[in-house]
């Protein structure tokens, strides 16, 4: 009996000096606190979604995704072929272009009108807080904190690992001017010495303008959030950058709803929306989306182009690696929408001003 009690002692010693490591960052408390209880989406103590939003899909249970994902064994869920990417000086880019670059999973970088935005970046080859219990697929991870320029703004969309990196963005610290994020995730930079003065929290549904004919809103998103034992105690977003003469949607990640709809309509359509596509299960449709459903979401969007994200980078569900974009671009061959769906390689140069810029279907061929 005394050793029991001594190794339950030890892990319980264990996990609490493991749970206080930096990365968990911290829970909102004080003003911070005070403020997001102010919020319309913050009700019982935490965050809501728009409508009722289940973590496990009814006729599922936790335990038996959580037995499958651990113990069974699904085909072909990591490549054994090397992920192909493109390596794009981004630090001699001229200003003058606007171009989007994809890193993997919901990593990107965009320059438009002369500002640089870095968004989600997850450069430590790792989307869990425990040392190479997910890592990145091979060939996924030829980009770099040292290989990114000065950042305007580090966008945000929820406190996640996989979008939220605490080892990338301490790298990143020195190259960062601004963060927008939503309410709560401050905590996280305020605890990690980032300057107060540069973190921007937002709620759904705010406005602002960063230079004349710019403008940055953010909308909903059907998800949650959370970094310890803690859900929902911090807001999850997604956001739209505008122009006078170009709008694009950043999805993050969520599950169908009918907020695409109503942000379609709000903003009468974009040039490109990039969409949660990846690490999807009937188990938990809720919190992402399936491809037909990204599908349906561009539509109700309006948007002219759709860049398909969350996936190539991290096994994070059980369906084969390629999976997320041979379903979509199959889905999207059949439909008779003139959306246009872009596929880049991780690295490739998406031209956003060039709606006809056409890229390979790079994942065929790979095992």
């Amino acid at each position: 009996m005394t050793i029991l009690i001594s190794v339950i002692l030890l892990l319980t010693i264990a996990v609490f000096l493991f749970m206080n490591h930096p990365q968990f960052g911290k829970t909102p408390a004080g003003k911070r606190l005070e403020l997001l209880q102010q919020s319309p989406n913050y009700k019982d103590g935490k965050f809501q979604n728009i409508h009722h939003t289940p973590t496990v899909t009814e006729g599922y249970s936790m335990t038996g995704v959580l037995y499958d994902f651990i113990f069974k064994s699904f085909p072909r869920t990591k490549p054994v072929d090397v992920i192909p990417s493109v390596k794009t000086d981004l630090k001699n880019l001229p200003i003058t272009e606007n171009v989007l670059v994809w890193f993997g999973h919901s990593s990107y970088f965009i320059q438009l009108n002369g500002k640089r935005f870095l968004i989600d970046p997850v450069f430590s080859g790792n989307a869990s807080p425990i040392p190479n219990s997910n890592t990145s697929f091979k060939g996924s991870d030829v980009y770099s904190a040292e290989d990114m320029p000065e950042i305007d703004y580090l966008l945000i969309t929820h406190d996640h690992y996989d979008h939220l990196d605490y080892p990338t963005i301490l790298k990143l610290k020195p190259k960062i001017k601004n963060i927008i994020c939503g309410l709560g995730v401050g905590q996280h930079f305020d605890y990690w010495k980032f300057d107060a003065s540069k973190i921007i929290e937002k709620d759904w549904n705010e406005s602002f303008n960063i230079a004349d004919d710019f403008s940055i809103h953010t909308a909903s998103a059907r998800h949650f959030s959370g970094r310890g034992f803690t859900r929902n105690n911090t807001l999850w977003l997604s956001f739209i950058l505008q122009t006078d003469n170009f709008k694009m949607y950043l999805g993050g990640d969520s599950g169908y709803d009918s907020h695409f709809t109503e942000i379609g309509e709000k903003f009468n359509g974009f040039d490109l929306a990039l969409l949660d596509n990846g690490q999807y299960n009937l188990a938990w449709q809720a919190i992402h989306m399936l491809p037909k459903e990204g599908l349906k979401a561009a539509k109700e969007l309006k948007t002219k182009r759709l860049l398909p994200i969350h996936s190539s980078k991290f096994k994070l569900a059980n369906h084969t690696w390629d999976e997320p974009l041979k379903t979509i671009s199959a889905l999207h061959e059949k439909d008779s929408s003139s959306i246009a769906l872009i596929t880049p390689k991780i690295g490739e140069i998406v031209k956003l001003n060039d709606t006809t810029q056409t890229f390979e279907r790079w994942w065929e061929g790979l095992n």
